[in-house]
């Protein structure tokens, strides 16, 4: 990491500080289920443009993209953006990245700032993806900054959080709730795409109980609905997700988010297709109201001594690294 502190360098002058104000924020809460794709660093450049051609043409003629009660997103690779951009143009499929600088523009080598990906058009970004944390260190307290950079700059985060060891159903959603506040914690105002993401369930040859993602899924929908800044925001599942999942699970997630399965254009159709008929029996998320508490999640989405009593009331005991976790797709 770079030892200059999280400001704005001083030899710079960022044109895109005002770009959240002038930029139209994508309202995921006004589709009735979300479907993300996150490609990483699987395809080479030809071939992922072979993908974006195909599943543009694809997603362009589906119903339910082209009317918004499904929402596409597609993350590449950063070399791979611009391609993606052209190609998805028009077709309603919203384009990601899948890290963003916690920094400024500034003297921070390497870095890619929210200020320029949002000057291109991208809508999304992936963040505090389990691999981030277990490979690069990555803290809670590093998504935070990356979560309230994306959020200025007018771009959703797509925040991957999970609980690292097979917890126990109540366990986990107590563990999760306490991340997600962590993971939020002085972000400015905004919605964001909460993607649930055990680590333990990444990679592996199947999903994570239905009634386990069931029960952390309506904990996080419950602490993400009772703060006012986050209305709009979706909590979709991933980690191993296929075809099926998304009907079995019902109203108690808005979507999933895709890893390999996805590689196969026919596949995320079927997805799409599923998502569709989900979305036909479904209302729109919330966008304005704050829906009623449960005992778990009482109180705005802040790292204050109340979310932290009802971690410590339990004696849990909770970890958000993901450092022991197998991380595979």
């Amino acid at each position: 990491m770079p030892s200059e502190d999280r400001t704005t360098a001083p030899d710079s002058e960022d044109p895109a500080r005002n770009l959240r104000g002038s930029r139209e924020t994508p309202n995921f809460g006004s589709a009735r289920v979300t479907v993300g794709v996150s490609l990483k660093t699987y395809f080479g450049h030809e071939r992922a443009r072979a993908w974006f051609a195909d599943v543009a043409q694809r997603a362009a003629e589906h119903p339910a993209v082209a009317s918004g009660s499904v929402r596409l997103f597609v993350i590449p690779t950063y070399l791979q953006i611009p391609a993606a951009l052209a190609a998805f143009a028009g077709t309603g499929v919203l384009v990601g990245a899948q890290d963003v600088s916690e920094y400024e523009p500034g003297a921070y080598t390497g870095e890619v700032t929210a200020a320029e990906l949002a000057e291109v058009g991208v809508a999304v970004a992936e963040i505090g993806h389990a691999e981030r944390r277990r490979l690069f260190d990555e803290t809670d307290t590093v998504t935070a900054a990356k979560a309230a950079a994306a959020l200025t700059h007018g771009i959703t985060p797509v925040l991957c959080i999970g609980e690292a060891e097979h917890l126990g159903s109540p366990a986990a959603a107590l563990a999760n709730v306490e991340q997600l506040s962590a993971d939020l914690e002085g972000a400015p105002e905004g919605p964001v795409i909460v993607a649930y993401e055990p680590v333990w369930a990444i990679g592996a040859a199947e999903p994570a109980p239905d009634a386990h993602i069931a029960t952390v899924t309506r904990a996080l929908r419950a602490a993400i609905e009772a703060d006012p800044d986050r209305a709009g925001s979706v909590v979709i599942y991933g980690g191993s997700a296929g075809p099926g999942l998304l009907t079995r699970l019902g109203e108690a997630v808005d979507g999933l988010f895709l890893g390999r399965f996805a590689h196969d254009p026919d596949a995320l159709v079927a997805v799409l297709d599923e998502a569709s008929s989900l979305a036909l029996h479904r209302s729109p998320a919330p966008t304005a109201s704050p829906a009623p508490t449960t005992p778990a999640t009482t109180a705005r989405i802040h790292r204050g001594d109340e979310t932290a009593g009802i971690t410590q009331g339990l004696g849990l005991q909770t970890d958000s690294r993901g450092d022991n976790g197998e991380v595979d797709a």
